[in-house]
């Protein structure tokens, strides 16, 4: 539980009933942002699809596998959401609800974009479970654009069949989407967290606290 430079607690009131205000426990406040942040990914997912699934093509015509480039929008969400709630689940659940909106909306690969989005939101969660949920530093964010850019990429051996296709094309498109992951969904994803926390906008969580 936090307190405020008064001392009166910060976040009481936005606990769930039972949380017991531990540090892990999810609140009302955390539901409502996931499911905001999740929506507005879904947006940007959806614009995108158009514009990254271009430029994927486009940068696959120049070299097999170079697409990967044009991957990491598809990644933010989860980072985001992970790097602002810092709950277990949240970076999977974001993620997750920003696949369906797409889906929703329409896209040139249907609902198949759910389980991409199960898939990357999973590589990112991992991430932040294997730093115990303690540590949300640029390097962390980067890492966890990683994680759900190798996400991306093991779904895709399957759904793409890219396990038929050549080895030097699954590895120029792996590290051209770890690449695009790291520095889009990663690097962007944290530095987009510290902006709106300098806003005062996340000032019900410790990315905001943070940044005051």
């Amino acid at each position: 539980m936090t307190t405020d430079n008064t001392g009166k607690d910060d976040t009481s009131r936005w606990e769930a009933p039972g949380a017991g205000g531990s540090r892990l426990s999810w609140r009302v406040v955390d539901i409502v942002v996931a499911a905001v942040l999740g929506v507005a990914g879904g947006l940007i997912f959806w614009v995108w699809n158009f514009i990254g699934g271009f430029g994927y093509e486009v940068f696959d015509a120049v070299t097999p596998g170079l697409g990967g480039l044009a991957i990491g929008i598809w990644l933010i969400a989860g980072v985001v959401g992970g790097l602002i709630i810092r709950k277990p689940g949240a970076a999977l659940l974001v993620e997750l609800i920003a696949s369906i909106v797409s889906a929703v909306l329409g896209n040139q690969w249907g609902a198949t974009v759910i389980l991409s989005g199960a898939a990357q939101g999973l590589g990112a969660e991992l991430v932040f479970l294997a730093f115990a949920y303690r540590s949300f530093k640029l390097p962390v964010g980067v890492l966890a654009g990683v994680g759900a850019a190798v996400g991306a990429f093991l779904l895709e051996l399957v759904t793409s069949a890219n396990y038929a296709r050549s080895l030097e094309f699954n590895i120029i498109y792996l590290a051209c989407v770890v690449v695009s992951g790291a520095i889009i969904a990663g690097a962007l994803g944290w530095a987009v967290v510290r902006g709106l926390a300098k806003t005062g906008a996340l000032d019900r969580f410790a990315a905001g606290r943070e940044a005051r």
